[in-house]
């Protein structure tokens, strides 16, 4: 065997192992990143039930004839608020969601000041449309915080998949960066005291 031979074996061994980890790096980061960017689609598609629900909620107390104006114009232009702002999946940072989050907590908190505001209307509360829909606005609740739960766990793995050397030091080459986590509003781990129950 020719001496300049060894040289040229070990230098394609070693280009064929830097190729297959750099292949394998980014098709492994490809695929849990477009798992967390489907996780918060889901996300936003719960979000857009809640919406899509309390556009129905409106409709039906815009029919108590002396309903207070006020509180469901917040709730409608909280509303809109909260629909407008969206995120491209693509671009999740951690302003864009704390802006999403805003918009959110806003149509939240409207939407609990006019739940509070039924309580002094019994034809309402004795409305069966009023009732169901109360019924899935706290179940869509539900799908919101476990949405964004699997969310979260969506992002770790892509995380520390591209934050471990030395995957970190292909990572920035290739244009792979962290993905924040959904956090929630400060103050929000005291639960906010909510009746559905109006029988």
């Amino acid at each position: 065997m020719k001496k300049w031979l060894i040289p040229l074996v070990v230098l394609g061994v070693i280009v064929f192992a830097i190729f297959s980890w750099g292949k394998n790096f980014n098709n492994t980061a490809i695929n849990l990143q477009e798992s967390a960017t489907k996780t918060w689609g889901n996300v936003e598609s719960s979000y857009q039930r809640r919406n899509d629900l309390i556009g129905n909620l409106i409709k039906t107390v815009q029919g108590a004839a002396d309903f207070e104006r006020t509180t469901l114009r917040e709730v409608i232009e909280a509303r809109a608020k909260a629909t407008s702002t969206t995120i491209d999946a693509s671009n999740l940072t951690a302003e864009n969601m704390a802006q999403f989050q805003q918009a959110q907590s806003g149509l939240s908190g409207a939407l609990s000041k006019l739940l509070v505001s039924v309580e002094r209307y019994p034809e309402l509360k004795a409305n069966q449309n009023f009732l169901e829909l109360q019924s899935q606005l706290e179940g869509t609740e539900n799908r919101i915080n476990v949405a964004r739960d699997r969310f979260n766990e969506a992002v770790e793995p892509y995380n520390k998949h591209i934050k471990t050397f030395p995957n970190n030091l292909l990572a920035g080459f290739l244009n792979f960066e962290p993905m924040d986590y959904y956090k929630a509003d400060a103050g929000s781990e005291n639960a906010p005291d909510v009746d559905f129950d109006f029988n």
